[in-house]
């Protein structure tokens, strides 16, 4: 409790613009939900690049300044609701991206957001697998299915696809019935060919851009040149889909030449998305690999981590025990 009576938690903030240890635990005011919001205890909370980037500018993208506390993703338990809230009741168990691309405040002990910003986490997983799920599945899901509408039989290029949206979005595309080739370090391919990957490319040793052709959909999870290089490889009617910020070097301009989609797709709170996605974890047709755990005050590490670009599937931070 606070001298006024305010209960208390812990939090990672940030004062400033700059490098991991930029970082720092924190005491702040817990969080009181509104009409229409749950208060969820975190138990886990997810790390993506979006943190790392939004770290390193010092700001999000609706303009908010430091000090703030970063992360999207999260996993706990509803502690109170507010208002108007039927969708969930004190201890139901949850997972989601509340408020993306705005501050959710991920990394502390409890957040507030919309109650549909949630659902239930699937059976089977725990937080620590939970918290891994929501902003790289929705991404996968939101990219493939409600963007591209993957239909059995397309042959989609997935590039990074041991990633943490990759690994995903390999499951996901296969739900669909699609035929699935992916670019990742020969070191990764058994783990991928384990999720359901029917052809692999090792991007240090051939140039997938010679090597795969007539694909109807590329995944672009990198940038920079692969959005150009990918149009090599599409069919014309094809889509070339990226999930990162449009720059320069997206090849809109040549795609639509060459009579191929070209879209951006910034993710975004989806209660039906994270919906679908815990079906196919029930259904046993989607998983999720934790590449390294965290505790809360070692964010700084775990962004370091991050930010390497080498590890398989995702990293998440516990919160609460």
């Amino acid at each position: 409790m606070s001298e006024t009576g305010t209960p208390q938690m812990r939090a990672v903030s940030q004062d400033t613009a700059g490098g991991p240890e930029v970082l720092k635990v924190i005491t702040t005011d817990r969080p009181v939900p509104g009409p229409t919001e749950i208060l969820v205890r975190v138990h886990a909370a997810g790390v993506n690049p979006a943190d790392w980037k939004t770290r390193t500018a010092g700001r999000f993208h609706n303009g908010s300044e430091p000090p703030f506390t970063l992360g999207f993703d999260v996993s706990g338990v509803v502690e109170a609701v507010g208002l108007g809230v039927t969708l969930f009741a004190p201890g139901d168990k949850v997972f989601g991206m509340p408020r993306f691309p705005h501050p959710a405040g991920a990394y502390a002990e409890y957040v507030t957001a919309p109650a549909r910003h949630f659902a239930h986490l699937p059976t089977g997983l725990d937080h620590i697998q939970g918290a891994a799920l929501p902003l790289a599945s929705l991404t996968a899901w939101q990219a493939l299915v409600d963007t591209a509408q993957v239909q059995p039989g397309a042959r989609v290029l997935i590039h990074a696809a041991a990633g943490g949206v990759g690994h995903l979005a390999v499951q996901i595309a296969k739900s669909r019935g699609a035929y699935v080739i992916g670019t990742a370090r020969r070191s990764k391919h058994d783990f991928l060919r384990g999720l359901g990957a029917d052809e692999l490319i090792d991007y240090t040793e051939q140039d997938f851009a010679t090597a795969v052709r007539d694909v109807d959909l590329v995944l672009d999870t990198i940038a920079g040149d692969y959005g150009a290089r990918s149009l090599r490889t599409l069919r014309p009617g094809g889509s070339l889909i990226s999930i990162l910020p449009l720059d320069d070097t997206f090849p809109a301009d040549r795609a639509r030449e060459a009579g191929i989609r070209a879209a951006f797709v910034l993710v975004e709170p989806d209660r039906a998305g994270l919906q679908a996605v815990a079906e196919l974890v029930n259904t046993g047709k989607l998983q999720v690999n934790v590449d390294t755990v965290f505790p809360l005050e070692d964010a700084a590490k775990a962004h370091a981590l991050g930010e390497t670009g080498r590890t398989t599937g995702k990293i998440v931070l516990t919160v609460a025990p």
